[in-house]
């Protein structure tokens, strides 16, 4: 693992949390190990938490006053960095996603949330929330596609999807919006933004049919796993948990089309779309 970077404790509250921590830490003579074990977690999970990746909890905040004799700062701080715009199970992946290195996602149903267009997007959470205001759909919608601002840097993060041909078939807002979401996954392709691949339906069985499948990297912290299904999500650091979610997606990567390939077909899905729309 690359040595520890400076942190800007000016940069975001996380980060003043980082660096506090680490400058506690090592002022107690304390190793990453150490300060974990009273708290039943791993060094490198001191170490995500020292670099800012992962979230501190406020349990582990007063664990962390108690040893380090903080007199309740890292409590205090811990408690203002609760409010998250994102679900409670996916917040903590989402933050960890804008510090990326790279990113390696398998999507078996739906467009990942990083490539989704405006429509595409609006039909998914209203199918999710079919009740709900339309004022509600609107701002997760646009929290959705604040997160794909991501993108916008020309060359971090890397971003590496297996899409299974599921996402391209499965018409989610009608053919207008999928021939618009394929187009849109098509140039950033085209504009070697991002690797896409598909998972073709003759390949039957594979190694991630359990689910979707996120793996993070970072420049100065262990990678992460995520997993997530209907209103739940986890957020792995275990290096052999990691190392399996690492080599399922090998695995489904293996057995995907070639990036040429696959452009060709989601252009030709996207075409097929296009045609259907003009029928109406």
């Amino acid at each position: 693992m690359p040595g520890p970077r400076k942190l800007d404790p000016s940069s975001s509250p996380r980060a003043l949390l980082g660096a506090e921590l680490r400058h506690r830490r090592e002022d107690a003579g304390l190793s990453q190990a150490d300060l974990g074990s009273p708290l039943f977690v791993s060094g490198s999970f001191i170490g995500l938490l020292e670099s800012g990746v992962r979230r501190m909890q406020m349990d582990q905040a007063e664990k962390f006053d108690e040893l380090l004799g903080a007199d309740g700062f890292f409590a205090r701080n811990c408690a203002a960095l609760k409010t998250s715009k994102y679900p409670e199970h996916f917040a903590e992946a989402a933050e960890a996603e804008a510090r990326a290195e790279t990113i390696r996602e398998y999507a078996p149903q739906l467009i990942p949330g990083l490539l989704q267009t405006e429509a595409y997007a609006r039909a998914v959470f209203r199918a999710y929330q079919p009740t709900a205001p339309e004022s509600v759909i609107d701002e997760l919608v646009a929290t959705r596609l604040e997160r794909a601002q991501i993108l916008a840097d020309p060359t971090a993060p890397m971003l590496w999807v297996v899409l299974d041909e599921a996402v391209l078939r499965r018409s989610v807002a009608g053919p207008a919006a999928m021939a618009e979401a394929l187009r849109h996954i098509a140039d950033l392709v085209r504009r070697h933004r991002i690797v896409t691949q598909v998972l073709p339906f003759a390949e039957g069985a594979h190694a991630a049919l359990t689910g979707p499948l996120k793996l993070m990297t970072f420049s100065d912290a262990p990678p992460l796993a995520y997993v997530d299904g209907l209103g739940i999500g986890r957020l792995e650091d275990d290096p052999a948990t990691v190392r399996q979610c690492e080599l399922t997606y090998d695995l489904v990567m293996a057995s995907a089309m070639s990036p040429t390939a696959s452009l060709a077909l989601i252009e030709s899905v996207a075409e097929d779309y296009e045609h259907e729309a003009q029928q109406f």
